[in-house]
């Protein structure tokens, strides 16, 4: 499933990325890490969560 979640948040990124460089905020790959990570934390905690609802 993490990877599933890695390949939505690569999808994004793009879009991501795109928005802070128009705030004016540079960031590269090494600095996103840390983001990318805390987003596999969310989606998978969100899988779970509908996967419990699904069971009930």
């Amino acid at each position: 499933m993490n990877m599933k979640f890695m390949q939505i948040a690569m999808k994004y990124l793009p879009e991501g990325k795109k928005m802070l460089d128009e705030k004016g905020i540079e960031l590269n790959m090494e600095d996103l890490q840390p983001m990318l990570e805390l987003f596999m934390n969310v989606m998978a905690e969100a899988y779970e969560l509908g996967k419990q609802d699904a069971t009930k």
